[in-house]
């Protein structure tokens, strides 16, 4: 029995990657810092309120399931923890 593909993530979850890493981006570049509160919200230029502790939080937890770009990706901001896997 043949092995399934490992299925790609989908639209939406890519998405919702992409807009966690712009609001990291953009809450490190007054702040200097990658430690955010669990709470913390910051909101995009956009409008759109991203949770980013949570985000972050999460991230971690299952960095197992991250691709080798958004490994990549949260370790150019900072995050030491993606940078080791």
């Amino acid at each position: 029995m043949a092995t399934p593909a490992r299925a790609r993530p989908s639209q939406s979850r890519t998405a919702a990657f992409e807009r966690g890493v712009a609001a990291l981006a953009q809450y490190t570049a007054p702040t200097g810092s990658v430690t955010v509160p669990r709470a913390y919200v910051e909101q995009l230029d956009d409008g759109t309120e991203v949770k980013l502790g949570v985000f972050l939080s999460n991230s971690k937890s299952r960095r197992a399931k991250l691709t080798t770009d958004q490994r990549r990706q949260l370790a150019s901001l900072g995050l030491q923890w993606a940078a080791n896997e």
